[in-house]
């Protein structure tokens, strides 16, 4: 990464960064192309070691626009920009841009203050875990599910049978104590939100900005102008510029980056290709992501 000024001239730095698109700790790849593109995770990561490096940083603004993402990823972002947090004494805000749903909200919690457009839709509290059964399908076209297995439960979420008794509740036992995590953070990063008598706030539903702000959601309806201004503040670093990492050439690599050996997910133009949920069939994701019709 190489530092881009967005604009100011002062000697301390807020910087900048985007948390947009699915959160996902995969890496991915385009035709044609020999080098590996980071995952969200082991971008986050990359730039927040750049930025250890550089006592001029005093804050962090978060611009995030997304629906969430997987639940580890999501728990890793924000445990990663924690730490970051207390070790370097920086101050950090985030900015919810026009969704910032479920593990997008979860990131969001690492930072100090939560502003919102006011066109934004957030919330969405809660987990789901995707997964589909293509039993009916096969015995349509005559294919049969021959898997030999240890247990009963060693291929626990198959899409290729009925599901055994007992396998929901095992899953939504799964569910349940990962919704649980979440909930707790919530509750560790937004003090005032009295969550057991509001248990609409945590059902997974979403809410605008207003709604957002009214129920102790975020903390504050605003634009890049306000948070940049909070930050100033709360750092006592009035002059300072802000900016961003821009990429040039290959990413440095780090615990959260696999390399080449590694499946990945290829684009083509706008048309996602999925390559490793292709081979490798389709299975349980657990996930903290709105996803409507999901």
């Amino acid at each position: 990464y190489e530092e881009r000024v967005l604009f100011g001239r002062g000697k301390d730095k807020i910087l900048v960064m985007g948390i947009e698109g699915l959160i996902s700790e995969r890496e991915s790849s385009r035709p044609f192309q020999l080098k590996v593109e980071p995952s969200m995770v082991s971008s986050v990561k990359e730039q927040l070691d750049k930025a250890a490096g550089d006592e001029r940083v005093k804050g962090i603004l978060l611009m995030i626009n997304s629906p969430g993402g997987t639940v580890t990823a999501s728990d890793i972002i924000y445990n990663e920009i924690r730490r970051f947090k207390a070790e370097k004494g920086v101050r950090v805000v985030a900015l919810l841009n026009g969704t910032a749903t479920s593990g997008a909200y979860y990131v969001a919690q690492s930072a100090d203050r939560i502003l919102a457009y006011p066109t934004t839709v957030t919330g969405s509290i809660g987990v789901i875990l995707l997964n589909i059964n293509l039993n009916g399908l096969m015995e349509k076209i005559g294919v049969s599910n021959a898997t030999i297995k240890s247990g009963m439960y060693k291929d626990l979420g198959s899409p290729l049978r009925k599901p055994e008794e007992g396998e929901k509740e095992i899953l939504q036992g799964v569910v349940d104590e990962l919704y649980g995590q979440f909930v707790r953070v919530v509750a560790e990063n937004r003090s005032g939100l009295k969550m057991s008598a509001r248990p609409e706030l945590v059902d997974g539903r979403i809410f605008t900005a207003r709604q957002a702000l009214s129920d102790g959601l975020i903390d504050q309806i605003g634009y890049v102008a306000d948070a940049v201004g909070w930050v100033r503040d709360a750092a006592a670093a009035p002059d300072a510029r802000v900016v961003r990492y821009q990429r040039q050439g290959d990413h440095r690599p780090n615990m959260y980056s696999y390399g080449q050996d590694q499946p990945v997910q290829a684009e083509f133009n706008i048309i996602k290709l999925d390559l490793e949920g292709f081979l490798s069939g389709v299975g349980p994701t657990f996930m903290y992501l709105w996803m409507p019709g999901g």
